[in-house]
């Protein structure tokens, strides 16, 4: 006689629902963990709760471009500045338009919102100029200039500008390119003459030796020593112009010859350090058309004598770097100078994003006050308590006994929820706001909804007159098919919203998202495991009055016997 098959335990590994409880439960030490040694107990808060710095820029005109400030530059300045600020990690920045010249910015207070305020309204307009001429940045005596009004061509040595002197130390050392591996030599050469190369041909027409005669006059009374001098030295300059300017630091000021590459030639750029020297550097990539108007540019300049043989970078009219070229170069360039981390950062993320169409001026900067806020999440937070006191109150006398496993998964899916919440803040920049704390109070009431989907589906299987334990796993595949079901609509419609919308809203598309994410998890690893132990436990599976599945209370029907048809033996024989 074969001996019987040993049955085979429930599947869907409900006969082990501690590994699933192991897991969720190492998940949250985990993540809790992890939320104190990022030294973030809380999530970060937005500008609404925690206050912050709202800045008003105003679009300036520039010379014979009035009719640039329009509304497609400023909607473009707009999304611009949304990307500087969000790459620098400030989350939850609201920029927008306000008329028809602007822009308002509100940044969270937090540890880069001074960063953020820098380069909001950095135009970050980045040519690539010829040197012509270099001199130190302060104010030098006007070289004799002849009869007929014209400068002399050879340039005589001042006292106090001494035009033949090498470039200065931080002239020199600003910067170098390097491209495909290959550097330049940022070793100076001396003999650099003050006198812009404009006014060298003694044929030039009459327009072009007054040009060149102001030209020469703005160069020597240059005095960049200050920071609103050196702003302002190539204000309202075209590419096409030949321009003085002075360096970053104002130690050094040039004439430098038209652009031949700009910034919407770089396709990226990115902070690194020099590993000759350990500066920090910033290093760039080229277009392919950027590329080659590189190398043409870098042939040339190969070709010339110091200071011509010079390249200015100069940013907003500044120049940052002037590296000597010696050797043809494209495709990849880098600026070096006196950059922290910090401030190689800040260049290479506006070199990144583009320049602004604009120019924009503060108009006014005020503090905000996380006051009005805070009374709002205090209403908030009274209100969210009310409504998770009514579910309590609803479950327990409804669900008497199971309402103990409800408040259990809430209570996870709350500690899931925060720290998750704590770590997104240095993660992502995720900042917590009003309609933030409003999607996660609505999730309530879709993790609640997610428990009594499951305890109706167990109790139905009670009334059909079925014990506890079967019940329950039963009742699961059913369940489970409602849930995710509920849940991916929620999903997609906090997907939809976070998506088509803009500012604030999107955080609480964003956490009532994860909230729902968060309600898969909690069901699956935690809620279901939890009820297959409850059901082994006398108190349930007896259907005690408070448990909340009294067979006699949900109205049972008698438990389902089969009968077997017995035939009975015939006493007469068949007939032939």
């Amino acid at each position: 006689m074969a001996a019987p098959k040993k049955s085979r335990g429930p599947a869907g590994g409900q006969g082990r629902p501690g590994r699933s409880l192991a897991l969720i439960l190492i998940a949250m030490v985990a993540l809790t963990g992890g939320m104190f040694l990022a030294d973030q107990p809380t999530p970060r808060l937005g500008i609404d709760l925690a206050g912050g710095t709202s800045i008003t820029l105003e679009a300036k005109s520039e010379p014979g471009q009035e009719s640039a400030i329009n509304k497609t530059n400023m909607d473009t300045a707009v999304q611009i500045m949304e990307r500087r600020v969000n790459g620098l990690g400030v989350s939850e920045a609201e920029v927008q338009t306000q008329g028809d010249r602007n822009i308002i910015v509100n940044i969270p207070k937090g540890t880069n919102s001074a960063q953020a305020r820098e380069q909001v309204g950095t135009t970050a307009k980045l040519y690539f100029r010829p040197v012509l001429t270099v001199a130190q940045g302060t104010p030098t005596p006007t070289p004799n200039a002849s009869s007929s009004g014209k400068p002399s061509p050879s340039a005589s040595t001042s006292d106090k500008g001494k035009a033949s002197a090498t470039p200065s130390a931080s002239a020199s050392t600003q910067g170098r390119a390097v491209t495909d591996g290959l550097k330049t030599d940022s070793s100076p050469t001396p003999k650099a003459s003050t006198t812009p190369k404009a006014d060298a041909t003694p044929s030039a027409s009459a327009a072009d030796q007054a040009a060149a005669a102001k030209l020469q006059k703005q160069f020597a009374e240059l005095d960049c020593s200050s920071k609103a001098s050196r702003s302002k030295a190539a204000l309202g300059a075209k590419p096409t112009d030949t321009v003085v300017a002075c360096s970053s630091e104002g130690d050094a000021k040039y004439v430098l010859g038209p652009a031949q590459v700009s910034g919407t030639d770089v396709d990226s750029a990115k902070a690194a350090i020099d590993q000759t020297n350990g500066q920090w550097i910033v290093q760039m990539e080229f277009t392919k058309g950027g590329a080659k108007k590189f190398q043409k540019i870098t042939g040339q300049l190969a070709q010339q004598q110091s200071p011509q043989n010079q390249f200015a970078i100069a940013l907003d009219g500044e120049v940052v770097s002037a590296p000597y070229v010696r050797t043809a170069l494209s495709a990849n360039a880098e600026i070096s100078g006196s950059f922290t981390q910090q401030s190689a950062d800040d260049l290479a993320n506006v070199l990144s994003y583009g320049a602004l169409p604009l120019s924009f001026k503060e108009q006014s900067v005020t503090t905000v006050t996380a006051a009005l806020g805070g009374e709002q999440l205090q209403a908030g937070l009274i209100a969210g308590a009310i409504g998770l006191a009514l579910v309590v109150i609803y479950l327990v006398a409804y669900y008497r006994g199971l309402a103990l496993i409800a408040l259990l998964s809430l209570t996870a899916s709350g500690i899931l929820t925060y720290t998750i919440m704590s770590l997104l803040g240095p993660a992502i920049g995720f900042a917590l706001n009003l309609p933030a704390v409003c999607g996660a109070i609505v999730a309530i009431g879709i993790t609640a909804d997610s428990f009594i989907v499951y305890f109706e589906r167990i109790r139905d299987e009670i009334r059909e007159g079925r014990t506890l334990r079967p019940a329950v796993e039963r009742a699961w595949p059913r369940a489970r098919r409602t849930i995710l079901v509920s849940d991916f609509v929620s999903f997609l419609a906090a997907a939809v919203l976070f998506v088509v919308t803009v500012g604030k809203v999107q955080g609480f598309a964003f956490t009532l998202g994860l909230t729902t994410l968060l309600d898969v998890v909690v069901v699956f690893l935690f809620t279901k495991p939890v009820m297959t132990l409850m059901a082994r436990t006398k108190f349930f599976s007896s259907g005690h009055p408070w448990s909340g599945l009294d067979p006699k209370r949900l109205g049972a029907k008698p438990p389902l016997r089969r009968s077997r048809r017995v035939n009975a033996p015939t006493d007469h024989p068949k007939e032939a």
